[in-house]
């Protein structure tokens, strides 16, 4: 590590390289790709790391900033904790789409909860599901770490989780779809599909 930056040029050079990385994962992840739309509003999102499989899980509901900022860092502490540089894929599910396509009660069941709450429980559910591990524990004092509960847990997600059972399996459908790779085929930085879209840093990064 202490070569790469062992000049000012060569630190304004590491400087570059990992902001136009991090730059170019976000722009994948919500600029318009191919006949697919800017990603915006309410999405769920997990980002795998090689060797590990899905490492976190999130939600937001303004995609455009949060996923934007995902590898970048500045509020969001995973491209601090793991850089983007180890990352193997982002999958990113626009649940709302999947939401529209729900029977009735179903559908009305969903949209009469704060948007908020349902990404806070399909996220719940993808936590007890994949048992992400940097969901698995949250900063404590002193430089340490402390286990979360998830099993069991009080949370908006968890206490809401029953009522989005029906989306979560349109959502669990999405995300396999998306987690598979493609056959045969290099991988593509980018891949769409009607619910969503994985992005590969693994296929970017030189």
């Amino acid at each position: 590590m202490a070569r790469l930056v062992g000049s000012t040029d060569d630190l304004i050079r590491w400087q570059d390289r990992r902001y136009r990385f991090a730059n170019e994962i976000g722009r994948l992840l919500t600029e318009p790709s191919g006949d697919r739309p800017v990603v915006d509003g309410a999405v769920l999102y997990g980002v795998y790391v090689s060797g590990v499989g899905l490492a976190y899980v999130g939600q937001t509901g303004d995609a455009r900033r949060r996923l934007r900022d995902l590898p970048i860092g500045e509020s969001h502490h995973l491209g601090m904790t793991v850089p983007p540089e180890l990352w193997e894929k982002i999958i990113v599910v626009c649940w709302p789409l999947l939401a529209d396509t729900l029977p009735q009660p179903a559908r009305r069941t969903v949209t009469g909860l704060d948007p908020e709450v349902v990404g806070l429980a399909l996220e719940h559910l993808v936590q007890v599901e994949y048992r992400p591990p940097l969901n698995a524990r949250s900063r404590g004092a002193n430089g340490t770490w402390r286990e979360r509960r998830v099993i069991g847990s009080r949370s908006r997600g968890a206490l809401h989780a029953h009522m989005v059972q029906s989306l979560y399996e349109l959502v669990r459908d999405a995300w396999q779809d998306l987690s598979a790779p493609s056959p045969s085929e290099p991988t593509p930085p980018v891949r769409t599909t009607s619910a969503g879209r994985v992005v590969y840093p693994s296929a970017m990064n030189d």
